[in-house]
């Protein structure tokens, strides 16, 4: 498949759109384990150890096992730290804190204004009007979608924060992924972040997850949604982010990540947890106008 073709296009869209509605569900499953009242400590090193013991699995059965390269390694100590370390657990607490998914994801939004900078400073990528407008319409289709008056929590001043903190990290995930996307295959990348992760976060799981372990930890109701968010979440969306990252850049590949709170009040709309008004209808529409004009390349005289 030819990477500059329409159908390999298609095929790049198509999995990122994936990635994308697999992270937008996923914001129901993480706060369903919230109001559970389960440990984020508990949840979030369960979810990381389990995806990569998984992705371990599948790349010795499928022969792709790489091992990493001495002069590689900051790199991935550096891309396990930014993500799931800090990301996963700013964006969980964030979630808790604010004691709004709806207010959260609005943050998480951003994300496209802070990697257009980290794309154009680090890696040199173009740019243009066209772009810049796209970028702009799909950040204001999403607050159409997800802009809703509901109560804060005491604490939702910290929890903005930490839900900033998540979307710095995020760009620097991005950036690192970038620069590694062409020396290893995208499960190889995702498997050694997970496992690098797990190591980060065992001492936290260790003093904080089990401080007050309780025997309900271990049920369906809870290990159903830590599954679906090891699994599908983190072992196939990301592996299918890093091609998006690779092919499309940091800038571009952002704007998909931007429409994650559309994805989810979607998947909320579609599961009966939600009803969208025609406000928010429009708001997903002007978001996917952005996000192809966003993808609008302008040819270029030699």
């Amino acid at each position: 498949m030819k990477k500059n073709g329409y159908k390999f296009k298609a095929y790049l869209y198509l999995v990122s759109i994936l990635a994308i509605t697999l992270w937008g569900i996923s914001y129901i499953w993480t706060d369903k384990l919230i109001h559970l009242d389960i440990p984020v400590f508990y949840f979030v090193f369960v979810r990381i150890l389990l995806a990569g013991v998984c992705l371990l699995l599948l790349n010795i059965a499928t022969g792709q096992m790489q091992r990493i390269h001495r002069k590689d390694l900051p790199k991935f100590l550096l891309l396990a730290l930014f993500e799931p370390f800090v990301y996963f657990l700013a964006e969980s607490y964030g979630i808790k804190l604010t004691g709004s998914p709806t207010l959260s994801s609005m943050v998480i939004a951003t994300i496209p204004i802070f990697s257009v900078a980290a794309g154009f400073l680090f890696f040199r990528e173009r740019i243009n009007l066209v772009n810049m407008i796209g970028i702009l319409m799909a950040i204001g289709g999403i607050c159409l979608v997800v802009m809703s008056r509901g109560k804060v929590g005491p604490n939702f001043i910290w929890g903005i924060i930490l839900l900033l903190i998540a979307v710095i990290s995020e760009v620097g995930h991005a950036s690192v992924t970038k620069s590694l996307s062409g020396n290893y295959s995208s499960q190889v990348i995702v498997m050694y972040q997970f496992l690098i992760g797990s190591v980060y976060l065992l001492p936290l799981f260790i003093t904080k997850g089990l401080e007050n372990f309780e025997p309900r930890y271990l049920e369906p109701e809870v290990w159903t949604p830590v599954i679906c968010l090891a699994i599908l979440c983190s072992s196939l969306a990301f592996s299918l982010w890093v091609n998006t990252i690779k092919h499309l850049g940091v800038a571009r590949s952002s704007i998909f990540a931007a429409l994650i709170p559309v994805a989810s009040a979607l998947s909320s709309w579609a599961l009966g947890y939600e009803f969208l008004t025609m406000r928010q209808w429009s708001g997903v529409l002007v978001s996917a106008i952005g996000v192809i004009l966003s993808q609008y390349c302008m040819k270029q005289q030699k």
